[in-house]
């Protein structure tokens, strides 16, 4: 990423937040209390998740990397616990562990809406790679050569590339031209007890996570892409596609 995309990236950032914090603050509590009538407990969930991908260490031993790791906070759409009933999983689409409200939160994106303070400290960027939890990646970069890489020093966002192109887990929906090479980058060799596998899906969200991260090279294309991404960023949002 260029001194200058850095710079610019991080002001949008705090100017979106900001932004984004104050038009939806009429509708936190709401939301809130829609949770809550239907689950009682906290409204909020927390989780620790995997940040940007950097150098730690630059000696003999060699150059090391690790991800930052910081709290991410969403709105809860679970029923309490359900996290811990199948560990570090993606949830599925008819989830039995997903509220009824929790489902019109995660079409619409809204179950999100706290990750603006993410954003406001740094830890988050309005657009980037989905935040995955750090056990997720380690299974996954074991499955897939390079997915780590989509991470290296870019920060995770709400919304990106990826998630205004493809499903939750990375499926291409209909119509996405990426379907018509969908054969050649997932289960080439047709092993049916591999048919479609997760690590499918997130070869395919993999591409477009690293596509994301070239174009942070050039501050022209940087700033293409922000734009669509944000210009297309509502339209998923009302149409409630990828959930």
């Amino acid at each position: 990423m260029t001194d200058s995309v850095r710079i610019i990236k991080r002001a949008l950032d705090i100017l979106l937040a900001v932004v984004g914090i104050a038009l939806t603050a009429p509708l936190l509590p709401l939301i809130a209390l829609a949770i809550y009538l239907e689950s009682p407990g906290p409204v909020f969930f927390r989780q620790r998740r995997a940040g940007r991908l950097v150098q730690v260490r630059n000696g003999p031993g060699g150059r090391r990397f690790e991800f930052e790791q910081f709290e991410m906070i969403k709105f809860r759409t679970m029923r309490l616990g359900a996290d811990k009933e199948k560990g570090a999983v993606l949830a599925a689409v008819d989830d039995p562990r997903i509220l009824r409200i929790g489902r019109f939160l995660r079409r619409t994106r809204l179950d999100e809406l706290p990750q603006l303070f993410n954003v406001l400290k740094g830890d988050m960027s309005v657009i980037g790679p989905r935040p995955e939890q750090p056990q997720l990646i380690e299974d996954l970069s074991a499955a897939i050569p390079y997915f780590e890489e989509r991470m290296r020093g870019v920060k995770p966002g709400i919304t990106g590339f990826a998630q205004v192109s493809l499903g939750y887990t990375g499926r291409p929906p209909p119509g996405s031209p990426i379907l018509a090479f969908q054969d050649i980058l997932t289960n080439p060799f047709k092993v049916e007890e591999a048919e479609g596998a997760l690590a499918d899906d997130m070869r395919i969200k993999l591409l477009y996570d690293l596509a994301y991260g070239a174009t942070l090279q050039s501050f022209r294309d940087f700033l293409r892409m922000e734009m669509f991404i944000l210009l297309r960023t509502p339209w998923v949002m009302l149409r409630g596609v990828g959930r």
